[in-house]
């Protein structure tokens, strides 16, 4: 299962973001075996709409799962209508809230 993590760079060492439309990266990542794929969020500097995007970048990358601090209304709306699970008010390292 994919899980994605909003991280303020694009390494497992570093700190979740706690802001998820407008995080610096996405870390997509396969807890078996922390092997990851990072994305930098071109959403973060829209004027508006940044986490419903982001939210469906997410989803087109298969992503079951998301990691993150806070998290919009109209952006757990569109992970709810994709499936995927969302875990607010989490923080340390990307790797911290994998593990």
């Amino acid at each position: 299962m994919k899980v994605a993590v909003s991280s303020t760079g694009n390494k497992l060492d570093y700190q979740l973001d706690p802001r998820f439309g407008r995080c610096a990266f996405f870390l997509a990542i396969n807890p078996d075996d922390m092997s990851f794929e990072a994305f930098e969020n071109r959403s973060a500097f829209q004027g508006g709409g940044a986490g419903i995007q982001s939210a469906q970048f997410l989803a087109s990358h298969g992503v079951k799962a998301v990691i993150t601090g806070n998290c919009g209304p109209n952006a757990v709306q569109t992970l709810s209508a994709a499936g995927v699970e969302l875990f607010t008010g989490q923080t340390g390292t990307v790797r911290e809230v994998i593990e």
